[in-house]
Formats: C-alpha cells, sequence, structure tokens
C-alpha cells in the first residue's frame, strides 16, 4: 500500500479494490487544507496542485484514492445539475 507523503493528517484509511488489493484512502478537501497551510498556496493553487500533482500521480494498483467527502444533499444536488 502506497502513502502520499505529507498528507498523513488527511488519511481516512484504507479501501479494499474488488483486485483485492488495498490503498490508502485521504479527504480530498484537507489535502488541499494542508497545502494551503503548510506551502502558503491559495486554494486555487491548491487545488491545481492537487489536481495535477498528487491525485493525478498514478503509481500502479497501489495508487492511493481521494474521496470527496459528501452529504446526501450534496449527492443530489449534483444528481440534478
Amino acid at each position: 500500500m502506497l502513502l502520499a507523503d505529507g498528507f498523513e493528517l488527511a488519511l481516512l484509511g484504507h479501501v479494499v479494490q474488488n483486485n483485492g488489493s488495498q490503498v490508502a484512502c485521504y479527504n480530498r478537501r484537507s489535502c488541499i487544507e494542508i497545502l494551503q497551510t503548510r506551502d502558503g498556496m491559495t486554494h486555487e493553487e491548491a487545488e491545481e496542485f492537487f489536481e495535477y500533482n498528487v491525485a493525478g500521480a498514478y503509481m500502479g494498483e497501489e495508487t492511493p484514492i481521494y474521496l470527496n467527502v459528501a452529504t446526501v444533499e450534496d449527492l443530489h444536488e449534483l444528481a440534478d445539475a
């Protein structure tokens, strides 16, 4: 299982995939907040950096995943959009 360096405080746990591999799962929003606090980025800079350099970095089957934490209401709004 691969871990995302520097994002320990955003770690939620791990997920077992259909193929049996286990991957670390991180809170996406927390990762962006870490970049803002630790690296002094604006929210927009942190989102762009995160999407390209962190979430966009594929390292094989054990690549971590990043969860968008949502409420039921959030999901209904997405479905209606």
